[in-house]
C-alpha cells in the first residue's frame, strides 16, 4: 500500500515551527463559494509560495471532474489541471502562516489524512483550521453566523452551538479533523451560515465572516478591506433584487423576524418563550442535511 509520505513532497526547509495551517478543499461544504472566495482573496492579496505539493494523480477523479481545456481552431491550447498544495503566506505584519488549498480528494481519503497528519507533525504546526459554509435559514440583512467546531473544548471557549447532533455525508475536512485530534494535534473549523437563497451564488459576506473569525482565533493580520467592499457591493445588489419583488421582500422580512427571535433566545430558557414562528434546531439541521445530501448526490461539485 502507498505510504502517506509517498503522497506529498516538501519543497522548502525554511518553514518555521509553530505556524497556523488554514485549509479549504473545494467541491463540498462551500455554500456561496465562501471558503473558495476566502482562499482566493488570501492568495491574491498576500505573497505566497508553494511549500508542499500532494500527488494529485493519486487523489483526483479526472473523469468525474474533467479539467477545462481550450481548443484553438486547429489544436489544443491549455488545460487547467488541478493542484492540491500547501502554500506559505505572510500577513500584514510579516507573520507567516500556511494555507492548504485545492480540490477535495476523490480517492485515498485515509492516506491523504495520514499524509496531512504527517506534514503537521513534520512541520510542527500549532493549529489546523478549516473554513467551510452551509446554507442557513437566515436573511442577508443580518450578520452572518458562524459555527465553530472542534473536539478540543478549549478552542471553543465562549462560543455557543447553533445545532445539536445530526448526520451528514462524510467529507475529507471532517475526517482530517478526526485524524488530527486522534493524533493529539490542535484542530478546529469554522462554518459560515450562508442565507439559503444565496447558497448557489458567490457570497463574499460569508467569506468575510470566515476570515474575521480566523483573525479573532489566530491573531493574524489579514487584509480584509477589499473583501469588505466586495461584500458591501454584493449586499447592495441583493437588496435591489429583493426590493424589485414584493414576494421576495415579504420572504426576507419573515426570515428577519424568525432570525431575530431565534438570536434573542440563544442561551435563554426556551420553555418560557413562544416558539410558534421560530425555526427549530431540527429545522436548521434539516436545511443543512438537505444541502449536503444534494451536494453528495450531484458529485459534490455541481
Amino acid at each position: 500500500m502507498q505510504q502517506p509520505d509517498d503522497l506529498y513532497e516538501v519543497y522548502s526547509e525554511d518553514i518555521p515551527p509553530g505556524l497556523v495551517l488554514i485549509h479549504n478543499l473545494t467541491g463540498f461544504l462551500d455554500a456561496g463559494a465562501a471558503g473558495g472566495l476566502a482562499v482566493n482573496h488570501l492568495l491574491t492579496t498576500l505573497e505566497n509560495e508553494v511549500v508542499v505539493r500532494f500527488d494529485i494523480d493519486a487523489l483526483f477523479d479526472y473523469r468525474a471532474r474533467r479539467p477545462r481545456m481550450t481548443f484553438l481552431g486547429d489544436h489544443y491550447g491549455q488545460i487547467d489541471m488541478p493542484d492540491l498544495v500547501i502554500s506559505i503566506l505572510r500577513d500584514q505584519t510579516g507573520t507567516p502562516f500556511l494555507l492548504m488549498h485545492g480540490p477535495e480528494p476523490d480517492f485515498g481519503w485515509r492516506r491523504f489524512s495520514a499524509a496531512v497528519e504527517e506534514v503537521v507533525t513534520e512541520l510542527d504546526i500549532n493549529l489546523v483550521l478549516g473554513m467551510h459554509a452551509v446554507p442557513w435559514p437566515a436573511p442577508h440583512t443580518r450578520p452572518i453566523g458562524v459555527t465553530a467546531h472542534s473536539a478540543d473544548p478549549a478552542l471553543l471557549a465562549g462560543r455557543q452551538p447553533w445545532v445539536g447532533d445530526l448526520e451528514v455525508p462524510g467529507h475529507v475536512a471532517g475526517l482530517l479533523e478526526i485524524t488530527l485530534d486522534s493524533a493529539g494535534h490542535r484542530s478546529m473549523g469554522f462554518v459560515a451560515h450562508v442565507p439559503h437563497y444565496l447558497s448557489a451564488s458567490e457570497h463574499p459576506s460569508s467569506s468575510l465572516a470566515l476570515l474575521e473569525n480566523v483573525v479573532a482565533q489566530t491573531g493574524l493580520a489579514l487584509p480584509l478591506d477589499a473583501l469588505r467592499e466586495a461584500a458591501r457591493r454584493n449586499d447592495v445588489e441583493i437588496d435591489a433584487q429583493v426590493q424589485g419583488s414584493d414576494e421576495n421582500g415579504e420572504a426576507v422580512r419573515m426570515l428577519e423576524a424568525q432570525f431575530d427571535a431565534l438570536t434573542a433566545t440563544r442561551g435563554a430558557d426556551l420553555t418560557l418563550l413562544d416558539q410558534t414562528d421560530l425555526p427549530t434546531g431540527d429545522d436548521i439541521a434539516a436545511q443543512v442535511e438537505q444541502f449536503l445530501a444534494q451536494r453528495d448526490a450531484h458529485g459534490n461539485d455541481s
